[in-house]
């Protein structure tokens, strides 16, 4: 006992400035703790309110929390003297290989997160996007899951969504159609746009405003091209382009318009 007390008396100034460390690092690792807990809280508040998926938001929420407790914890090992640098050379190396072993993934995480956090579609939306078309059912972390206009599956990697362009086309309530009618040269041209008036006229679905665009596009080789411009709302488009090329046939069929086609002329030859 005698011993201890000799050793604690000669000691004395080296034990309290330990002691002092010590306390420095129990202090930095409770306020370390306090605002990895904070940041994730707020970080959980700021993505849920824009609606982003809930799984998403507490992955992103473990892995900040962890990066900042692994960061608290080597600074107060360093405050009490313990050398860290070689715990940051293995932290480095083994996060070095992992982002190797899975850089695929990894992309295509990321690619998630930020698909999820700017928006580009929503489910439900109809897109083009990695060279594919489809509604979009699920955002995921690391895919995309499509449904085609033929009911089929696809699954598309988020990294090659970012990587190209994107194409939605229900992001705008309205859309304008685009159609593209030839006549012939002998054909009644003025004839032609009033029939294709009274067409676009006596469709409710187009709208009035902007108004409809009919005019000469071209004078080609064997035709007169007039474009036909109106606009619906995003959920009458294939409805009206369908219906407008059907009823521009009909008319035209019978108001002697004639829709010029290719023809192919063959002689023959008759050897004596």
């Amino acid at each position: 006992m005698q011993q201890f007390l000799d050793f604690l008396q000669k000691n004395q100034q080296l034990i309290l400035s330990y002691s002092v460390k010590v306390l420095v690092a129990l202090v930095i690792l409770y306020l370390g703790r306090w605002l990895s807990k904070s940041l994730t809280h707020m970080l959980e508040k700021a993505l849920i309110h824009r609606k982003v998926d809930k799984a998403v938001v507490s992955f992103l929420s473990g892995i900040i929390q962890a990066a900042i407790m692994v960061a608290t914890i080597l600074i107060a090992l360093s405050q009490v003297g313990i050398q860290t640098a070689s715990f940051i050379a293995i932290l480095g190396a083994a996060g070095l290989a992992i982002a190797l072993a899975l850089q695929g993934s990894l992309s295509n995480f990321a690619s998630g997160v930020l698909i999820i956090l700017f928006r580009p579609f929503r489910a439900g939306d109809f897109v083009d996007a990695a060279g594919v078309s489809g509604v979009v059912e699920k955002i995921e972390i690391f895919q995309t899951v499509l449904k085609s206009p033929d009911n089929k599956r696809i699954i598309v990697p988020n990294s090659q969504i970012t990587g190209s362009a994107i194409t939605n086309y229900s992001a705008e309530k309205t859309r304008r159609v685009d159609l593209t009618v030839g006549i012939s040269y002998d054909s009644d041209l003025k004839k032609a746009k009033e029939l294709l008036e009274q067409i676009l006229k006596a469709d409710s679905r187009i709208l009035a405003e902007p108004a409809a665009v009919i005019a000469v596009g071209a004078l080609a080789d064997s035709s007169v091209n007039i474009l036909i411009r109106p606009w619906v709302n995003a959920a009458d488009y294939w409805p009206v382009y369908w219906d407008t090329l059907e009823k521009i046939k009909l008319s035209f069929d019978q108001h002697q318009i004639v829709i010029p086609f290719p023809q192919m002329d063959l002689h023959f030859k008759k050897e004596k």
